[in-house]
């Protein structure tokens, strides 16, 4: 079972985030999950653990739609916080819009940490989605 330190849970929709923990535990093990109903939320607690050097989130679950500040604004500001620690982010959405996806391949070359897609209904959380896969060889 992968050991974790921190996983940031970024939704509005408590159906998904009871759904993401339950998946969770048979494949992690981890004492620090936290759970924000928006990016905005997410993104001053990251900004503050940086400021103050606490610990930053080993992996983040992120809705790309939400009220407030959604998962495309909370990337932008992500990657200006320039952060060293190496995030695992799953953006997850119930979008069928291919724009999504565009959009999505359009932050991975720009963003410093690990980007996934994952449509929802999520069933099934795999190691995969809580580690960098190294490409180095």
């Amino acid at each position: 079972m992968k050991k974790v330190n921190s996983i940031f849970i970024v939704d509005d929709d408590p159906i998904t985030v009871f759904g993401i923990k339950k998946m969770l535990k048979p494949v992690v093990v981890c004492d620090d999950v936290k759970i924000f109903q928006n990016g905005k939320e997410a993104y001053d607690v990251l900004k503050e653990k940086k400021e103050n050097g606490g610990s930053i989130p080993d992996v983040i679950f992120l809705d790309i739609n939400m009220p407030i500040m959604d998962g495309w604004d909370f990337l932008e500001e992500l990657i200006k916080l320039e952060i060293q620690e190496r995030i695992i982010i799953n953006m997850i959405t119930s979008s069928i819009d291919p724009l999504d996806y565009k959009k999505w391949n359009e932050f991975k070359p720009r963003c410093p940490h690990t980007l996934n897609f994952k449509n929802k209904p999520i069933f099934k959380i795999e190691t995969s989605d809580l580690e960098c896969m190294d490409m180095a060889s």
